[in-house]
């Protein structure tokens, strides 16, 4: 894996860099037996890296013990709370998620495909699903995107894919959201000037600050971060990056973050599900 001094980026950002840090790429993730997926083969259509690397390997050694057990890792508690809610009734009609999807491991798949273009050609989130089903079948009020209670409903729902591969596709109707989600991921913004890209293909690996900067991928998303003692979720994160660019964010759920999502998804094809993480 590549070091780099970050020179160019840290006078951007006009901040001190710590210097380079090696990520431990020999650790092996293992939960319940299961061993994930934490680094293989670029997909073929990302020009410039090689080979890709989960988000876990980038952590200390204490934070990747953590996810290690599920009863050590803090997003469980978060779950919990969305085991109940699954089963609680709520709306106009009566009914509770379970009315309709009696075990939540119905939802086997889901997380490792999304986004994904629906039978009306729009691009769609689990998070839309989950607010659609609310809406139309419960007759319910919408949850906030990024809200307590829609976090852990789509890390419960995620978790039912953990382990598997990462498999968000981006032919067909997929391919003009695709696109618009790579040129965003390229495309510099914020009084910063940067993108995406600039930091995590261009300088992953290294330290800015405190921060060992990965390579963003997101297939353990939602997740946990210490830094703020909760579930996060994907656009959520999408949103603190740009401000942290000093960039106005769009909004969660817009259109952009939408193609973001799914561009940013496509880079971890064939990492494992790692929902629900744990990070910095």
């Amino acid at each position: 894996m590549k070091l780099t001094m970050f020179t160019t980026l840290a006078a951007a950002v006009s901040v001190a860099v710590a210097g380079a840090a090696a990520a431990n790429e020999d650790a092996v993730l293992e939960i319940d037996g299961e061993t994930f997926v934490t680094k293989t083969e670029a997909p073929a259509y990302l020009d410039n890296l090689s080979e890709i690397y989960s988000g876990w390997v980038f952590r200390s050694d204490e934070t990747q013990q953590l996810q290690l057990d599920d009863f050590e890792n803090p997003a469980f508690v978060f779950i919990d709370s969305a085991i109940d809610m699954y089963s609680k009734v709520d709306g106009t009609e009566g009914k509770s998620c379970a009315s309709c999807h009696e075990d939540v491991s119905e939802f086997k798949g889901l997380q490792a495909s999304m986004p994904r273009v629906n039978a009306d050609g729009k691009l769609e989130t689990l998070t839309e699903i989950v607010n659609r089903m609310r809406t139309d079948y419960m007759g319910a009020e919408p949850w906030k995107w990024s809200g307590t209670e829609m976090s852990a409903m789509t890390a419960l729902i995620g978790l039912q894919s953990r382990g598997m591969p990462v498999n968000v596709s981006i032919d067909g109707p997929a391919k003009p959201f695709w696109e618009k989600g790579k040129e965003l991921y390229y495309t510099r913004v914020g009084q910063l000037d940067l993108s995406c890209a600039n930091c995590h293909e261009d300088n992953y690996d290294t330290m800015i600050r405190a921060d060992h900067l990965s390579q963003g991928q997101i297939n353990g998303f939602p997740n946990y971060r210490l830094k703020n003692a909760k579930i996060n979720t994907v656009q959520g994160r999408f949103k603190g990056c740009m401000s942290n660019v000093r960039a106005e964010p769009y909004k969660e759920g817009s259109d952009e973050f939408k193609a973001l999502e799914l561009y940013v998804a496509s880079r971890g094809n064939g990492l494992s599900v790692e929902t629900p993480s744990v990070r910095n």
